[in-house]
């Protein structure tokens, strides 16, 4: 038996190959197939099922496509009867108990609704060792090293109703497994699907059971603080919903891949395409193409490209080389699929060009300490960050929320946008430069570099 655990950074998403004698499960992957299948190629594996744990709401998942390309058996939850989001593509339907035999190996589904009312964990065996005794538990987003899922995905009429269906199926449906099984979580530290996860990658029921207090509440005080500590819903959730629902198609050849002029780059955008500037917020700020929207690549440009762009528009990438590949996956994970190219040569084809650009200062901590021209610190953290400590008189709008807040940010007074670390803030500026406010610029550095100048916070 071996498991074989796929990470993407930034989601903070887990996948998992689980094999036994040349035959192989999959179990939640992500939408570029190609990992899955260049693995079992590899280990000369044959898929022979794919399976998830849930209609998935942070990421596309590649279960159609993977079972697809793999010609492998799919194989879903059956509990989406009646639910706002159900699977639509030809599958074998899970209840609880049924089992799937791979290799030496069998899966045993174990319905454990809350994070969303469909979801599935699977109870793993290792035959040659035991039929009895479960070998491994894979979770999904019921169950976190150090947290559990979040339950308002379907929104405020059914989080009452799901977050007590978390709570039987901690303390119902789960009870009577052992304490040193294994568990294998579909997320960690980073996603927010949660809150409060370790950096851990696994963990043992026992130690979860020992460590996490959730598990010691009783049913209303469970229900209230697990509402109560939900992160931010990003407001692309549920977009991915309803494509998990459908099942994304294979996206391959990867979309992107088109080498555009600087002409054919002003032209696409004069007729409402966007330019996603990769590029760090020092080089966005330096020179980038007017109206262009600066989101780095990295492992948060999934997040925030999901968070923040129109899918139904176009996307043309400028970045520091042509060569995209990664950036363009980043975007595919999370259904932005209306790729169409990149401008050759980034913004030196641009300047050589003679086209126009534009400019997005990054001011020092400093300089916003002793600006006096009425310039408002537009402050674009969390909530809890910001109640951590912040710039005196700034005001807060989380950046997840300016898309459709802008209107909140004052045309007749400079802005400077404040983050962490500005790379938050940068993107908070291109936006805000993008709808028309005229004098923007973003802290250098953000609050990181502000504290460790120890200069004046307020709480």
């Amino acid at each position: 038996m071996k498991i074989r655990q796929f990470e993407v950074p930034g989601l903070a998403q887990y996948s998992y190959v689980v094999s036994s004698n040349g035959e192989a499960v999959v179990i939640d992957p992500m939408r570029d197939v190609e990992r899955y299948l260049g693995y079992a190629a590899r280990h000369r594996l044959r898929i022979a099922l794919v399976t998830e744990t849930h209609i998935h709401a942070d990421f596309a998942s590649g279960a159609r496509a993977l079972a697809e390309a793999a010609g492998a058996e799919l194989a879903l939850s059956a509990y989406d009867d009646g639910e706002r989001y159900r699977y639509g593509m030809p599958h074998r339907r899970l209840r609880e108990g049924e089992e799937a035999a791979i290799g030496r190996l069998h899966l045993r589904a174990r319905h454990t609704p809350g994070h969303t009312p469909e979801h599935l964990s699977f109870l793993l065996f290792d035959n040659a060792r035991s039929v009895s005794e479960p070998a491994a538990l894979f979770t999904g987003d019921f169950l976190f090293a150090g947290s559990l899922g979040r339950p308002d995905l379907l929104g405020e009429e059914e989080k009452q109703r799901l977050a007590r269906d978390l709570y039987q199926s901690l303390h119902s449906r789960i009870a009577s497994l052992p304490d040193g099984l294994q568990i294998y979580p579909g997320h960690g530290a980073g996603s927010l699907c949660g809150s409060g996860m370790s950096e851990r990658a696994d963990s043992t029921l026992g130690y979860e059971r020992a460590t996490q207090p959730l598990f010691r509440l009783t049913e209303e005080a469970f229900v209230k603080e697990v509402l109560d500590s939900v992160p931010p819903m990003p407001a692309y959730y549920p977009r991915m919903k309803s494509l998990n629902s459908e099942g994304a198609p294979l996206a391959s050849p990867l979309a992107g891949e088109r080498p555009l002029t600087a002409a054919e780059v002003a032209r696409r955008a004069a007729e409402g395409s966007i330019v996603l500037d990769l590029r760090s917020s020092v080089a966005f700020g330096g020179a980038h193409i007017p109206g262009a929207i600066n989101i780095g690549a990295g492992q948060n440009l999934s997040l925030w490209a999901g968070w923040l762009l129109d899918p139904s528009r176009g996307i043309i990438l400028v970045g520091d080389h042509d060569n995209l590949e990664k950036p363009r996956r980043a975007l595919l994970r999370v259904g932005l699929d209306r790729l169409e190219g990149y401008l050759a040569r980034g913004m030196t084809a641009w300047i050589e060009d003679g086209r126009d650009f534009s400019r997005t200062p990054q001011v020092a901590t400093g300089e916003v300490l002793s600006r006096n021209d009425g310039a408002l610190v537009l402050d674009v953290r969390s909530a809890q960050e910001w109640e951590a400590g912040h710039i005196e008189g700034a005001q807060h709008l989380m950046l997840g929320e300016l898309p459709n807040r802008l209107h909140l940010a004052p045309r007749n007074r400079p802005l400077v946008t404040v983050c962490g670390s500005g790379y938050r803030s940068s993107i908070a500026a291109s936006l805000l430069a993008a709808a028309g406010h005229p004098r923007v610029s973003s802290m250098n550095g953000g609050m990181a570099a502000w504290c460790a100048q120890r200069l004046p916070l307020d709480q």
